[in-house]
C-alpha cells in the first residue's frame, strides 16, 4: 500500500473488489466482513467487570452501557486494517446506508481510533458513476442511526437472556426467546389453532354448460353457475362461520343453502328448462401496473412466482448488489430515481415499443407505516439496465431468475395500462316448485395487454396482490334470447379452514402489522425454522407442539410481550431513536425498568417492565403449559424427547393413561379426536412383541425411539438392578434393570423384521479377534483387539490397545459388521485415518476446478460429510446450495474460497485457561520462606486442584464448540473420549454458570419435510 493512499472499508469481500475496481490506484479497499465486535457473552466478561456486565453483557444500572469485544475471528482482520490505516492519510467508510452499516461503520471507528479525517460514503447501487458521486458526497456517522441499532442489539439481549431461562426450566433446555421471532411463531400456532377449531360444512350450487352462437354464427359452449333460487342467494363459503354454521340464520336473512339432494333434484329439473338471457353488461377493463419491489413485496412475489424462500431470495439479492447489477435490496421505498426512470422507459421503447410506454413518467408513494425512504426502490443498477439475456451466462440460476423479475417489475411500472373488455351475463330458467333459478357467466377479454408484455402474464399469478382475471370471452348475447344447455350438474363444496401462512403470505402479515423491518423477514423466518418451533411442508409453514408449549406460556406469562401491538410500537419506538426523537437510554429504561409511577398516559399504556415481569413470575406449571388439549380426554405432552399423545380416561393394566408417539407425518390440525383415539387403540409407536430368546427366555420388542426404531431385549422378571452395592436403601426408580437395546439397519423395517433379524443385533458389539502390532518407537509388540458395531453414525470397527485406548474406523455397509474378518481390519486400522469420518484414505474429487490465481493452488470439489465442499488444500469451503457441481463456473469458485480466506479462521474456543490467576500471584515472592514451607503441603493440593479445574474447563470449552455445531451429547462423547452423562453434565454448568444457548435440535415431530 503506498504511503498517502485513501482507506476505503466495506463489509464483503466481493463488495472490495467491485469497488477497488472502480477507484483504481490511490485507494486500498478493504473487507471487514461484517462486524467486526459485538456485545460479549457473559462467559468472555472479565472477572474485574463480571458484577456489572456478567447477566447480560451490558450494565443495565449504568444507562445500558454495553461491554463490546474483538471476538477471536474478528482479531487478524482487525489487525491487518489498523495496519493499513497507518498509512493512509483518509479512512472512507463505505458500509451499507441503513442502521446495520451504520452501526457497522461506528465500531470501525471505535476499534480503530484513527487519526487520520474519517469520511461516510454512501450509495445504494455499486456502480462506477454511484461510487464516484459518492466520494464528493461524504458525511459523518449518523450518532442517531448507531443508537437505534445499539438499542434494538442491547433490547434483543435482554429479552432473549430474561425469558429463555424461564422456557428452559418450564418447556426444555436449549430453548430460546426472541422479541420479533416469538411474536412471529405466534401468528403460526394461531393460524393453526384457528385450523384446529375449524368445522367444515358442504354446500351445493348447479353449474349448466350452455351454447349461443357466436359472431360467424359458430356455436359456443360456456358455463354458468347459479347464483339464486326461488329469489333467495344461494350461500357460499364466505356465509358460514368458522363452528360450520350458516351466518345470521340463512333462510331469514335471503340465503338459502342446497344440500346434495336438492342440488341433484334441482339439476334434474333444469335439465329439460327453457334458460333465456335476462342481462347482458360489457364494462371496460382497465389494470395498472404495480409499483417496483421493496424488501417484502421482493420475497413475497419471488415466493409466489419462483418458490424461493425469504432467506434464499436475500442470499441471490446481496450477491447480485454486491456485483452491481441492482441497488441495494433492503429498503422500504418505492421511488425511483429519475435515472432510473429514463433508463426503464428506454428499455422497454427498445425492447416492446412506444406504444407500451406510459403516457407520462410514473413516480410511486411508499404507503407503508413507518417506512424510511432511505434508498430508492430495488431495481436494476445504472443508468442503463443489464438485459437478462445479457447475464445468462455470468450468474447463477437463482441469481439470474430474481434479476429477470426485478427487471421485468421495474419495466412494467414505467408501462401502458392493460385494458380490455369484461362482459357479465345474467341467465334465468325454471325450477319447478324450487322457483325460478339464476345463473351467471363473465369472461374477460384483454385488448392491449400493456405492462403484462413485460411480466409475462397471461394470467395473475396467485398472490401477487391482484385479482386474477381469465381470458375467456363470452359470445354475444340479447336479453330475451333463449339458449340451450347442453348439460346441468349439482357441484358440491366444503369450507375451507384458513390456509396456512407461507413465507411470502407471512411477510405479508408483519409488514401489515408493522412488526420488525423487511430487513429482518428473511432471518426471523429462518430462525423459527432452525429452531424447531415451525417447519415446512410444501410452501406451508407448520408450528411444532413444541412451538404451541412455547407460545403457551408467554401468552400466560409474558402478554404483553407477545403482543402485536406492543411489537409495533417497540418498532416504532426504534424508529423515532434513529430520527433522533428520544434517546435509546431512555426507550431501553422504560422497556426494562417499566414506566414508573405517573409516566404513563393512561391504565392501557401501563407497562411493568421486563425485569419485575420475571422477578414476579411466581409458579408456573409446567405441566398445563405443555399439554394441549384435543378433546375426548385427549391431549398432546411436549415432552423431553418430543411431543406423544395422552388418553386420560382409559388406563394400561399398571393404571398409567394410555400413550402413543405422534407420528412425524400428523400435522396439529390433522390431530382429531377419531385419529388421536385410533392412534391410542392401535398403540402407534408402541413396542411390538417378536419371541423370546432362546438363552435367556426374555422378551425381545421392537420398538421406536427419539432415534429411530430398534429392539431390546426385557431383563427377566425379578432382576435385581445391575449394581445394587451393599444396601438398596435410597434406590430411585431409575435403579431398575434396563433392557438391552439395538438400533434397526437402515435396510430392516419395524413391521418386518424378525426375531433372528432382532438377536443377531442385540449380540452386538461383536468380536472380530485380535493381532500384535509393533511400537514404531520403543519395539515393543502387543495385542489390539477389534470388534465391530453399529452407531448412530453408522457401521465401524473399535481397536482396544493394551493401554486401553482405542481407534476407530468405519466399514462401507451395514452388513459388513457380520463378515468382515481380521485380516480386512487389520488393513484398515493401517491406512490414515480421514478426518471427516473415519473412513480410511479420502475419496478421490468429485471434480478438478483449475489453479486459483491467489492462492496458486489447485481448486477441486470433494464429497464430504455435509455435502459437497470447495478446497484448495488449505481453505476449505462449502458449495452453496445455487452451484451445480458440475458446473460451477471457475471464477466463481475462486471468489467463493476468496471470500471464506478473508473471514479469517474458524473461531476456536477453549484457549488457555488460568492466566489472570497466575498474573495475580506475583506478589508472593516478598513472602518468608517459612510461610511458604509451611504452605507446601497445600500449595501442591491447590496446583493438584488448578489442574484438574484446568482439565474440566478445557473440556468444558470443546464440549461448548462441538455443541455449537450441533453435534449430539453421544457423538460428543466419542469425541471426546467421555460419557453422555458428563457431555450433560457440562452442559448444564455451562448454561447455569455463563448463560450459555446451545442451538436448539429439531425435536422428533418437527422435522421439516
Amino acid at each position: 500500500m503506498a504511503d498517502g493512499s485513501k482507506l476505503v472499508i466495506v463489509e464483503s469481500p466481493t463488495k472490495a473488489r467491485k469497488i477497488g475496481g472502480y477507484l483504481g490506484d490511490g485507494y486500498t479497499v478493504m473487507a471487514s466482513v461484517g462486524h467486526i465486535r459485538d456485545l460479549a457473552q457473559p462467559s468472555q466478561i472479565p472477572a474485574a467487570d463480571k458484577e456489572k456486565y456478567g447477566k447480560f453483557g451490558v450494565d443495565v444500572e449504568d444507562g445500558f452501557k454495553p461491554y463490546y469485544i474483538v471476538g477471536s475471528e474478528k482479531r487478524k482482520t482487525v489487525t491487518d486494517l489498523k495496519s493499513a490505516l497507518k498509512k493512509a492519510d483518509e479512512l472512507y467508510l463505505a458500509t451499507d446506508e441503513d442502521r446495520e452499516g451504520e452501526a457497522i461503520a461506528w465500531h470501525l471507528v471505535e476499534t480503530l481510533k484513527p487519526k487520520v479525517p474519517v469520511k461516510r460514503m454512501v450509495f445504494h447501487e455499486i456502480t462506477k458513476n454511484a461510487i464516484k458521486q459518492s466520494l464528493e458526497q461524504t458525511r459523518d456517522v449518523d450518532a442517531d442511526m448507531v443508537d437505534a441499532q445499539e438499542t434494538r442489539r442491547i433490547l434483543d439481549r435482554l429479552y432473549g437472556y430474561e425469558l429463555s431461562p424461564v422456557l428452559w426450566r418450564k418447556v426444555g433446555p436449549g430453548l430460546s426467546a426472541g422479541r420479533v421471532q416469538s411474536v412471529a411463531t405466534r401468528l403460526i400456532v394461531e393460524r393453526e389453532r384457528e385450523r384446529m377449531a375449524f368445522v367444515r360444512a358442504s354446500y351445493w350450487d348447479i353449474v349448466a354448460t350452455l351454447v349461443a352462437p357466436d359472431a360467424q354464427g359458430s356455436n359456443v359452449d360456456f358455463d354458468a353457475r347459479m347464483v339464486s333460487l326461488g329469489g333467495k342467494r344461494l350461500a357460499g363459503s364466505k356465509d358460514f362461520s368458522p363452528e360450520g354454521k350458516l351466518i345470521a340464520s340463512g333462510e331469514a336473512n335471503g340465503v338459502r343453502q342446497l344440500d346434495e339432494t336438492g342440488a341433484a333434484a334441482v339439476a334434474e329439473t333444469l335439465k329439460h328448462a327453457r334458460f333465456t338471457v335476462m342481462s347482458m353488461e360489457s364494462k371496460p377493463y382497465r389494470r395498472h401496473p404495480q409499483a417496483p419491489f421493496t424488501t417484502s413485496t421482493l420475497q413475497q412475489v419471488a415466493g409466489n412466482r419462483l418458490g424461493m424462500s425469504s432467506r434464499a431470495t436475500m442470499r441471490a439479492a446481496q450477491g447480485l448488489y454486491e456485483n452491481g447489477y441492482i441497488t441495494y435490496m433492503r429498503t422500504d421505498s418505492v421511488v425511483l430515481s429519475s435515472e432510473a426512470i429514463a433508463a426503464a422507459r428506454v428499455a422497454i421503447e427498445q425492447h416492446f415499443g412506444k406504444a407500451y410506454l406510459s403516457g407520462a413518467p410514473k413516480q410511486y408513494v411508499t404507503k407503508t407505516a413507518g417506512a424510511q425512504e432511505a434508498h430508492e426502490c430495488i431495481r436494476p443498477a445504472g443508468s442503463r439496465f443489464h438485459d437478462p439475456a445479457e447475464l445468462a451466462t455470468k450468474l447463477p440460476s437463482d441469481q439470474l431468475k430474481l434479476y429477470t423479475l426485478i427487471w421485468q417489475r421495474t419495466l412494467a411500472c414505467q408501462m401502458a395500462d392493460a385494458t380490455g373488455s369484461t362482459a357479465t351475463v345474467k341467465i334465468s330458467a325454471p325450477a319447478g316448485e324450487a322457483g325460478e333459478a339464476v345463473f351467471q357467466a363473465s369472461g374477460t377479454v384483454i385488448d392491449f395487454p400493456g405492462f403484462m408484455k413485460a411480466t409475462g402474464e397471461g394470467r395473475t399469478s396467485k398472490g401477487d396482490g391482484a385479482k386474477g382475471e381469465t381470458s375467456a370471452s363470452l359470445p354475444p348475447m340479447r336479453t330475451g334470447q333463449v339458449l340451450d344447455a347442453t348439460d346441468v350438474q349439482a357441484d358440491g363444496h366444503e369450507t375451507q379452514p384458513p390456509a396456512r401462512y407461507t413465507e411470502a403470505s407471512l411477510v405479508r402479515e408483519l409488514e401489515k402489522r408493522e412488526i420488525g423491518r423487511p430487513s429482518t423477514y428473511a432471518s426471523i423466518i429462518s430462525t423459527i425454522i432452525d429452531r424447531g418451533y415451525v417447519y415446512e411442508r410444501g410452501r406451508a409453514l407448520i408450528p411444532s407442539w413444541l412451538a404451541f408449549a412455547v407460545i403457551k406460556l408467554l401468552e400466560t406469562k409474558f402478554p404483553k410481550l407477545v403482543d402485536y401491538q406492543f411489537t409495533a410500537d417497540m418498532e416504532a419506538g426504534l424508529d423515532e431513536i434513529a430520527h433522533g426523537k428520544q434517546t435509546g437510554r431512555e426507550w431501553l429504561t422504560r422497556f426494562y425498568f417499566g414506566d414508573g409511577d405517573g409516566a404513563a398516559a393512561n391504565a392501557d399504556e401501563v407497562h411493568e417492565g421486563l425485569q419485575r415481569q420475571v422477578a414476579q413470575l411466581g409458579e408456573i406449571d409446567a405441566r398445563a403449559i405443555n399439554t394441549i388439549e384435543i378433546g375426548g380426554g385427549l391431549h398432546v405432552r411436549v415432552g423431553r424427547y418430543g411431543p406423544y399423545l395422552e388418553d386420560t380416561e382409559h388406563t394400561d393394566e399398571n393404571g398409567n393413561p394410555k400413550r402413543a408417539a405422534l407420528p412425524d407425518t400428523i400435522a396439529p390440525d390433522e390431530l382429531t379426536v377419531d385419529v388421536a383415539r385410533d392412534l391410542i387403540e392401535n398403540h402407534a409407536g408402541g413396542p411390538r412383541e417378536l419371541g423370546r430368546d432362546p438363552k435367556t427366555g426374555s422378551m425381545v420388542e421392537v420398538r421406536n425411539g427419539r432415534f429411530g426404531p430398534y429392539v431390546a431385549l426385557l431383563p427377566v422378571e425379578g432382576a435385581e438392578p445391575a449394581d445394587q452395592g451393599a444396601s438398596a436403601k435410597g434406590s430411585r426408580k431409575s435403579d431398575a434393570p434396563r433392557p438391552k437395546m439395538a438400533s434397526l439397519f437402515k435396510t430392516m423395517s419395524p413391521e418386518s423384521i424378525t426375531l433372528d433379524d432382532a438377536l443377531r443385533l442385540l449380540s452386538l458389539p461383536r468380536e472380530v479377534g485380535s493381532y500384535e502390532e509393533t511400537n514404531a518407537e520403543t519395539g515393543e509388540i502387543s495385542t489390539s483387539t477389534v470388534a465391530a458395531n453399529n452407531g448412530r453414525y453408522g457401521p465401524y470397527l473399535t481397536k482396544t490397545k493394551a493401554d486401553g485406548s482405542t481407534e476407530t474406523r468405519s466399514l462401507n455397509s451395514e452388513d459388513e459388521i457380520f463378515t468382515v474378518d481380521i485380516e480386512t481390519a487389520k488393513s484398515l486400522f493401517a491406512q490414515p485415518k480421514y478426518r471427516g469420518r473415519g473412513r480410511g484414505a479420502a475419496k478421490p474429487p468429485v471434480r478438478a476446478i483449475g489453479t486459483d490465481p491467489e492462492s496458486g493452488k489447485p481448486v477441486v470439489i470433494r464429497e464430504g460429510r455435509f455435502g459437497m465442499y470447495l478446497t484448495d488444500g488449505e481453505t476449505n469451503r462449502t458449495l452453496p446450495r445455487q452451484y451445480d457441481p458440475a458446473t460451477i463456473s471457475p471464477e466463481d469458485a475462486y471468489r467463493i474460497l476468496a471470500e471464506k480466506r478473508a473471514m479469517g479462521p474458524a473461531k476456536k474456543r477453549g484457549g488457555r485457561r488460568g492466566t489472570k490467576k497466575a498474573a495475580s500471584g506475583k506478589g508472593l515472592a516478598g513472602k518468608s520462606t517459612s510461610k511458604r514451607s509451611s504452605s507446601k503441603s497445600s500449595s501442591k493440593k491447590t496446583g493438584a486442584a488448578n489442574g484438574v479445574e484446568a482439565k474440566r474447563a478445557e473440556r468444558r470449552a470443546k464440549v461448548k464448540e462441538l455443541a455449537n455445531r450441533g453435534w449430539a451429547n453421544t457423538r460428543i462423547a466419542e469425541e471426546l473420549g467421555s460419557t453422555p452423562s458428563t457431555v450433560k453434565s457440562d452442559i448444564v454448568w455451562l448454561t447455569e454458570n455463563e448463560g450459555y444457548e446451545r442451538p436448539t435440535v429439531v425435536p422428533k415431530g418437527s422435522a421439516r419435510k
